[in-house]
């Protein structure tokens, strides 16, 4: 499975239609929780949503004969499509009753669920909303951390923080298709490590003009179909201090 979008005919994000469009259509739920007088940072947010795609990624359960294994190959195999939405309250409660994991940042937590067919939402998750998750920083974001992966956002689109959230979902997949599997273990073993940042506009030139792995929506939500995400760093995992708690394999 190719991890450029921009270049590969088979891509699972270009909006021309591919051979994956002939599979059965798969979704990854995940559900951010904002209270209405405590929402999370969107940074930190995007950057949770993030690792908890790759969280999902490397979960056992996900692999070989894990209880989920078989769809996210089935998810894999067609086009990638994820989905936020926010809950809150009883909301957020009966999501977490549901089979899949929470990770948390220094505000935000998010719920990732593994695949299920885009006809075939749990009740529970089809009633909760896609709008409303607007977020905003209190304070501007540090500087990227140079040791890590970075996941550069467009500076020309303007993207709620669900969307955005999706797309940094898919630029840490990106990321984790391109590592082997020591890299893998190391940046699992790292928390997964990551920044997430708007680029400036030429930096931005500079990103999309390199052989980065480019995430290239389809244009289904929001915005027209065009490049949201560039990958950068991903080849310094292997090099990341081991998070305390975990030990290398």
């Amino acid at each position: 499975m190719t991890s450029d979008p921009t270049s590969a005919d088979d891509s699972p994000f270009h909006s021309e239609p591919t051979v994956r469009d002939k599979a059965r259509q798969f979704v990854l739920p995940l559900v951010v929780h904002i209270e209405k007088t405590a929402p999370p940072a969107r940074t930190d947010a995007l950057e949770t949503a993030a690792r908890a795609v790759l969280t999902i990624l490397s979960d056992e359960r996900s692999l070989g004969d894990g209880e989920w294994a078989q769809a996210m190959r089935d998810w894999q195999d067609a086009r990638i499509r994820k989905v936020v939405r926010r809950a809150r309250g009883a909301e957020w409660r009966r999501a977490e009753a549901l089979p899949g994991i929470t990770v948390t940042g220094d505000s935000a937590e998010v719920r990732v669920f593994p695949p299920v067919p885009l006809d075939g939402w749990p009740k529970d998750l089809a009633r909760l909303q896609v709008s409303g998750t607007d977020l905003e920083d209190p304070e501007p974001p540090a500087p990227a951390d140079p040791a890590a992966p970075v996941l550069w956002l467009n500076p020309e689109l303007d993207m709620s923080a669900g969307k955005t959230m999706a797309q940094t979902g898919h630029g840490a997949q990106l990321a984790w298709w391109e590592l082997s599997e020591k890299e893998r273990n190391a940046w699992r073993d790292a928390g997964f490590a990551l920044s997430v940042r708007t680029a400036d506009p030429v930096r931005w030139r500079e990103l999309t003009a390199s052989e980065i792995p480019l995430v290239r929506d389809a244009g289904f939500t929001e915005i027209a179909p065009g490049l949201t995400v560039a990958v950068e760093g991903h080849d310094r995992v292997g090099t990341l201090p081991v998070r305390s708690g975990h030990s290398p394999d």
